[in-house]
């Protein structure tokens, strides 16, 4: 059985930094996390299912644009990294970090698969002392309820022979100035040693550690942060429908009213949601609330009218066509700028670029994309049949040869003025053309 100098062993190590941290799950939450404990003069393990990814990294690459490969190499060089599939190495860190995918299915509710696989990974080779924490979005009780079972099937006693934590992540990809190392860490947990243990590692590796009363409050937390936006999202995109119909510009009222410096925050239109938090997390909360007979419907409207908007966006579009051009949707050519879910990123994650396209073609559109970010759009299991096309590139001749241009993502690295004087028709659903100063008799905000 663990003992109190085990407990306070462990904490000395992490000090230290005589331990090593396994992270499982290498993409856009788990390799920061990996690369800021690295930092922070940790060794590190990364576990990951993808092959191709763990090959990737063991040569010193990323894969992700705004994550460069040079500490990486480094820490490769110097063997202070290695990633691996094989989950026999699970009984040698010290601390196992499971920062894995939790998606919806079809019927859009919580998919705990690779949770429930990490944790049935992890317990196979569960050792005395070990720290587990689950990061991966999720709704109140997972960790106690799904997790801790897995783990105390070994005949281990939490708390006593191993430690649990929740800390959800706090990701930004492409944000420079809130990194994963100096956004504050919410830590919950069960018992006071994986607390004390959980807090003691984060404060290594975190500029400040934020300690809650449960695991439950902590996974609420989360979800709190992501249904927030969501919610605001969500009125200011069905203000923007109202707005349109009443001529008012969407984008003049909020840069008018952001102004007030109290009692307002400023949130913005857009085609849709996108990335892996706004557009499932708050389907998190719903799912469970049922258990308690409580109807969320403030969260199931926002989710309804953020879900419309690429429906939204192509309604503007027949609109459009039908009023500057005297021609349909249906055998047009369109060139949709921007697929990753958001500005200056290759992050394509429930991009509601990807729901455009698909709309758009089911109603007899051809259509191309253009993204410096993104050269070819990867698999996904809701659009499989738009992996692998790749950007074209854009000029006065290939602009001019479409339709219509749809913004969909406004990447800095993108000409607008250019684009606004050689396209026949540009729908802007991220006023990108207003801010550049660009031509606008043929821009229609969407």
């Amino acid at each position: 059985m663990q003992t109190a100098p085990d407990l306070q062993d462990l904490v000395n190590r992490i000090r230290t930094r005589d331990c090593t941290i396994g992270i499982m799950g290498l993409g856009y939450v788990g390799l920061p996390l990996a690369m800021i404990s690295l930092d922070a003069g940790f060794k590190v393990i990364g576990f990951d299912i993808d092959a191709s990814r763990v090959a990737l990294l063991n040569r010193g690459e990323t894969g992700i644009d705004h994550l460069p490969g040079a500490a990486i190499k480094v820490a490769v060089d110097s063997n202070r990294f290695r990633a691996t599939s094989d989950f026999a190495d699970l009984g040698e860190p010290d601390a196992i970090l499971i920062a894995v995918p939790t998606p919806l299915t079809k019927n859009r509710e919580p998919n705990l698969s690779f949770v429930e696989n990490s944790a049935r990974a992890i317990a196979e080779r569960l050792r005395p002392g070990q720290l587990v924490v689950l990061e991966s979005t999720t709704w109140p009780g997972t960790t106690r309820e799904v997790v801790q079972p897995l783990l105390e099937a070994t005949n281990l006693s939490l708390g006593k022979d191993f430690f649990l934590a929740y800390s959800p992540e706090r990701v930004d990809p492409g944000n420079d100035v809130h990194t994963t190392a100096t956004v504050a860490k919410v830590i919950g947990a069960d018992d006071p040693s994986s607390l004390q243990v959980a807090k003691e590692l984060y404060d290594q590796i975190i500029v400040q550690t934020v300690p809650v009363a449960s695991t439950a409050t902590a996974e609420a937390v989360k979800l709190t942060e992501n249904i927030f936006r969501s919610v605001n999202i969500a009125l200011v995109n069905e203000l923007k429908v109202i707005f349109d119909r009443m001529g008012i510009d969407v984008w003049e009222v909020i840069e008018a009213a952001k102004t007030k410096p109290f009692g307002y925050m400023a949130f913005y239109p857009g085609p849709g949601l996108g990335g892996h938090c706004i557009p499932i997390d708050p389907f998190y909360l719903t799912w469970k609330a049922r258990e308690y007979e409580v109807a969320t419907r403030f969260i199931e409207l926002a989710g309804e009218i953020n879900t419309n908007m690429p429906h939204y966006v192509v309604a503007r579009l027949v609109e459009a066509l039908d009023q500057r051009a005297s021609r349909g949707l249906s055998g047009s050519r369109i060139l949709v700028i921007g697929m990753s879910y958001k500005k200056n990123v290759g992050d394509t994650r429930e991009s509601p670029s990807l729901k455009l396209i698909d709309i758009m073609e089911r109603r007899g559109a051809v259509v191309d994309y253009h993204d410096p970010y993104v050269p070819e759009i990867p698999g996904t299991r809701e659009y499989a049949t738009l992996a692998g096309r790749r950007s074209v590139d854009i000029c006065a001749s290939s602009l001019a040869s479409y339709d219509a241009v749809v913004i969909s993502t406004d990447h800095d690295a993108i000409d607008w003025q250019n684009v606004t004087k050689h396209a026949k028709l540009v729908l802007d659903t991220r006023n990108a053309c207003a801010r550049s100063q660009s031509r606008t008799d043929n821009v229609i905000k969407a």
